[in-house]
């Protein structure tokens, strides 16, 4: 194993589209970790540990490796929007969505285990939705879209059709703020710091 490896510890497509498009040369190994939450913890402590403990996870098992795992959480009134596995909840949540604002927090973790390198970080953006119709909700939980995301939609897809304005990190809605991501792995000498992403670079 070469010691300037990056895998990325999450099985999202989006993820690994969001990293390649960056010009990073990584590797995928989704990570073993349950997403349960813990009683008391706000949103920003629950993607902050579960991304670290996806990276860890990974990162016991190549320890020369830098690590980066993530986790995406949407808020609305407080109430965490999960993944909907059926078309009742996806309703439920398009209705909650619809014509209001939401949040939409993503944490990351970089670690290598060879040099105890850790950077964490959570970052937050507010998604506005236009009014949506009953028509427009149906048509659109018939789709494949809301059902492995979190809240229930992707704004790099038809979603992006109900969605008025975005403040903050786009990137991050999808499930990677890959700006902030770009900047952690220059900041510890993952990638070096020419134009672009870089390449991942030797280091520790």
């Amino acid at each position: 194993m070469q010691k300037d490896q990056l895998i990325l510890a999450s099985a999202s497509p989006r993820r690994e589209e969001l990293l390649s498009l960056a010009g990073i040369s990584f590797q995928v190994m989704p990570s073993e970790v349950s997403e349960e939450t813990v009683e008391d913890e706000s949103p920003e402590e629950h993607v902050l540990r579960l991304s670290e403990a996806k990276a860890a996870f990974v990162a016991g098992l190549y320890p020369e490796a830098w690590v980066l795992g993530a986790d995406t959480v949407v808020i609305i009134d407080g109430e965490v929007l999960g993944k909907p596995t059926r078309r009742e909840e996806a309703r439920v949540m398009m209705h909650k969505l619809s014509g209001r604002t939401h949040q939409v927090i993503t944490g990351f973790a970089l670690l290598k285990v060879t040099t105890k390198s850790r950077v964490r970080k959570a970052v937050t953006s507010a998604v506005t939705f236009r009014e949506m119709t009953a028509e427009e909700v149906e048509w659109y939980i018939e789709t494949e879209e809301p059902y492995d995301k979190a809240g229930g939609y992707a704004i790099q897809g038809r979603a992006a059709l109900f969605i008025r304005e975005i403040s903050g990190s786009h990137t991050n809605v999808i499930g990677l703020p890959i700006c902030e991501v770009i900047e952690a792995l220059r900041e510890v000498g993952a990638i070096d710091c020419g134009a672009g992403g870089g390449h991942v670079g030797r280091s520790g």
